[in-house]
């Protein structure tokens, strides 16, 4: 299987948008082409693309998850609270991750099994953790952990960033699984058509549900690298990162209908994303733009992908 099955003409436009951006922001600011700030470039998208990883995967059933952010902030509570209970880091870090993908269990459940719209299920979801995470801390966060909890957020490793590395692990991992194993075949049938995919054998709602469990967990991932450079778990942590996540996503050229889409797309779609805001942050603009520039970018990019699919069914 190829590693960027794309058509030629948006593999060219996202990597030409991509160049352009960095170019145009290095030509502003020198500071932006410096070894530090690029590497900080991948450090601050590492959180939202860790997200975004699991959000591919869960886009390409055809689906949507809305709960993501919701389900940081719970998860990372579970392991706060054991790490204050004095539980060691690692197993610490085990509670969010078995959390994370309990959480997602029970949207694939709803979704796979129950058969509910995934809107509905994780829109459900995303105001269930998030209030079950406001009850349980009373609105204020867990603060001061041990330097070893925190690692994941703050920790180097041959002078590379720890959430560097764990987004490249993460990436890797999930690549083995869409691109290397049968479940990556299985994901796209299902998203391209769910009842084709059944009368070849698949087993659609398995599938389905395991790919939820994979944005959970990956979603308690995040949010374990959030709260190590923080030092902080807020249960309003990772508020709003699922609209960033799906619009790495989508910019990157993964198809809402399901089926098409690649997480080589997605990373190119978050580090353009990660490129835009930290420009604006090195050129002073106003965080209320932020917002502006980040949406024109991303429906100028949309638009642009339905040109060239126009011309490609036109074409064909």
């Amino acid at each position: 299987m190829s590693f960027l099955p794309w058509r030629p003409g948006s593999r060219t436009l996202l990597l030409l948008l991509l160049g352009g951006l960095m170019l145009a922001v290095g030509a502003m600011e020198p500071r932006f082409f410096t070894g530090t700030n690029l590497l900080n470039v991948l450090r601050q998208s590492s959180i939202i693309g860790i997200i975004s990883l699991g959000m591919t995967v869960v886009i390409l059933t055809g689906g949507i998850d809305l709960s993501v952010g919701s389900i940081l902030a719970l998860s990372v509570l579970f392991a706060a609270s054991a790490a204050k209970a004095g539980v060691a880091a690692p197993l610490a870090w085990c509670c969010a991750l078995a959390g994370g993908a309990g959480l997602g269990w029970c949207n694939g459940f709803g979704i796979a099994r129950l058969r509910l719209p995934p809107f509905i299920v994780t829109l459900g979801m995303m105001g269930f953790a998030r209030g079950l995470a406001l009850l349980y801390t009373g609105g204020a966060p867990l603060t001061g952990f041990g330097a070893l909890f925190r690692f994941p957020g703050t920790g180097r490793f041959g002078g590379v960033p720890v959430p560097v590395l764990l987004f490249a692990l993460a990436f890797l991992a999930v690549f083995v699984l869409l691109e290397r194993c049968p479940w990556g075949e299985r994901v796209r049938s299902v998203g391209s058509n769910s009842v084709a995919a059944w009368g070849s054998g698949i087993d659609v709602p398995g599938t389905v549900a395991k790919a939820y469990v994979l944005s959970g967990t990956l979603a308690a991932l995040a949010g374990l690298v959030l709260v190590g450079r923080l030092d902080s778990a807020q249960p309003s942590a990772g508020l709003g990162y699922e609209f960033g996540a799906i619009a790495g996503v989508v910019l990157g050229g993964t198809s809402f209908s399901g089926g098409q889409g690649t997480l080589a797309g997605t990373i190119v779609g978050v580090l353009i994303m990660g490129v835009l805001e930290n420009g604006m942050n090195l050129l002073n603009v106003n965080p209320f733009s932020e917002q502006v520039v980040k949406g024109v970018v991303i429906a100028a990019a949309l638009v642009a992908y339905g040109s060239l699919g126009r011309r490609s069914r036109a074409a064909g």
